[in-house]
């Protein structure tokens, strides 16, 4: 990707609400890479964000090229965790992590386990564990099971 005059705020470096928006397209990205769209299409699922927190670490400034890497931690058995890096020259400027839900079009959540099995070509069967601090963060915000 690269940042657009639109992505700035007043102080010229890229609005913290955009790196959320820029985090909802590549997990697009990711889904689509995993062939997820057709997969969930044919379920009827779609995913929602149930938490995100993004950390901070450098401004991403008018121009800039950067990447964002998407990659799932783990889940249990409301949510998948997700963890987003802002990349850019081999540096790290942000770092999102997301937990998500899948809901069917009646509105039913459903099993992350059965996500990870349609989903997951080569997933293992069970969640591996949870980084400590995505384990504290997951509870902090309540979207782990108690």
């Amino acid at each position: 990707m690269r940042v657009n005059v639109t992505d700035l705020d007043i102080l010229w470096h890229v609005n913290n609400g955009t790196y959320l928006q820029m985090a909802d397209v590549a997990r697009w990205n990711y889904i689509a890479d995993l062939d997820g769209m057709r997969r969930l299409n044919r379920q009827r699922w779609y995913p929602v964000v149930a938490a995100s927190t993004v950390k901070y670490r450098r401004s991403l400034t008018l121009g800039q090229r950067f990447t964002v890497t998407t990659r799932l931690l783990g889940w249990d058995t409301r949510v998948c965790y997700l963890e987003q890096v802002f990349l850019s020259g081999g540096e790290v400027y942000a770092t999102a992590w997301v937990a998500g839900r899948f809901l069917s079009r009646s509105g039913e959540r459903i099993a992350p386990d059965d996500v990870v099995a349609l989903l997951g070509n080569d997933a293992p069967a069970q969640s591996p564990p949870l980084p400590d601090e995505v384990a504290v963060w997951a509870r902090a915000v309540d979207v782990s099971p108690r």
